[in-house]
């Protein structure tokens, strides 16, 4: 029995009640009604705006036609569970974080983030014109999805700290929140890693259950609080440079879409990338600037640190090296980013420093 068919006939732990409570999608006189699931608490700064940002759009450009209806985690099912719901035909989509099934296939982190991975620029880059999103699509066909980029955070933070990094040795037994391939870099390190859906971050990082957490940006940080529990924040990290958000819609549910309603999706999800990435960048500096007024210590790792990190990066990805698709995924964005970065940082990254240079 191949994966699908299993997860079909099975229960989804927990969950099983609540995500059999989903039925097919609604159609009423012609109109269909699809259901998204999503890994965001609702209300959560940027990344439940665009899971909502392409479910509005796809209903306006087709006139109410089809309609996405999103449900926050939890109110369906749990934020890491959406993705077997949808796998399993129990939701018709779901809006997430790719690098949180790294469990279903290590090849999902490409399309959020990985360690010293691409930035939101180089990830459009590799994703639109350079085979990203046919690799995409090859990935969720083991898992009967059909997936789109929908959403970016741009470049995350290093995090917010009980005390100061000053080592590598300092992460030994520390209890830190991250996901993806950056938390198993940080656990080569010694470090206690916590994967814990956004909506429950914070109170996790007030209770001690952590000693600290990555989350996004300044604007999405200052939203959940942590300025309130610790002032030691590090503001660049190794290991989301510009974080992609993902709609996957249930390959059997997408294909029974008219064409016309399938490049509705498509185009809805190229919009919210964008539309998003540019939210969370027009929103982070003047949220740095209050967090720092607030008596937040924005601080950077020591160039120690920052090797022990890319050491542990690349232990990590060698051990996914013999998975024949996580290579070909690795090679392909790789190759991608070196041939991206050699021309942005000649003509951006050059013009950007001679402009701070003149305006001061």
């Amino acid at each position: 029995m191949d994966r699908r068919s299993f997860l079909r006939t099975s229960a989804l732990g927990g969950t099983a009640a609540a995500a059999s409570t989903l039925a097919a999608p609604a159609i009423a006189q012609g109109n269909r009604t699809l259901t998204m699931v999503t890994t965001w608490g609702r209300g959560l700064a940027g990344v439940f705006d665009a899971a909502q940002r392409v479910a509005d759009s796809v209903t306006a450009m087709t006139d109410g036609a089809l309609t996405v209806e999103v449900k926050g985690a939890g109110e369906l099912v749990g934020a890491f569970e959406v993705f077997d719901a949808v796998t399993a035909g129990q939701a018709d989509m779901y809006h997430g974080a790719d690098y949180y099934f790294v469990g279903q296939h290590p090849g999902y982190a490409f399309f959020t983030a990985v360690p010293f991975g691409m930035t939101a620029q180089e990830l459009v880059n590799w994703y639109y014109h350079d085979g990203g999103h046919e690799l995409h699509d090859e990935l969720g066909q083991i898992f009967g999805l059909k997936s789109f980029l929908a959403g970016n955070t741009g470049a995350q933070a290093g995090g917010w700290f009980a005390k100061e990094i000053k080592s590598p040795e300092d992460f030994n037994g520390l209890k830190f929140r991250m996901p993806g391939l950056g938390g198993q870099a940080l656990a080569k390190l010694g470090a206690s890693v916590q994967n814990i859906p956004g909506a429950e971050v914070y109170q996790a990082l007030a209770s001690g259950a952590i000693d600290g957490t990555e989350w996004i940006g300044p604007w999405a940080d200052e939203k959940a609080g942590f300025q309130e529990i610790t002032k030691i924040y590090y503001t660049a990290g190794f290991h989301e440079p510009g974080a992609g958000l993902s709609v996957a819609v249930n390959r059997e549910v997408f294909e029974d879409l008219p064409a016309a309603h399938q490049k509705v999706i498509e185009i809805a999800c190229a919009e919210a990338h964008q539309w998003n990435l540019a939210q969370f960048l027009s929103n982070n500096g003047s949220a740095l600037q209050r967090l720092q007024s607030s008596g937040v210590q924005t601080l950077e790792f020591p160039d120690s640190v920052w090797d022990a990190f890319g050491e542990a990066s690349m232990a990590v990805h060698e051990e996914n090296m013999g998975d024949e698709l996580y290579k070909k995924i690795y090679d392909s964005a790789m190759a991608s980013m070196a041939s991206s970065s050699g021309w942005i940082q000649k003509s951006t990254g050059a013009y950007v420093e001679q402009r701070n240079r003149v305006l001061g």
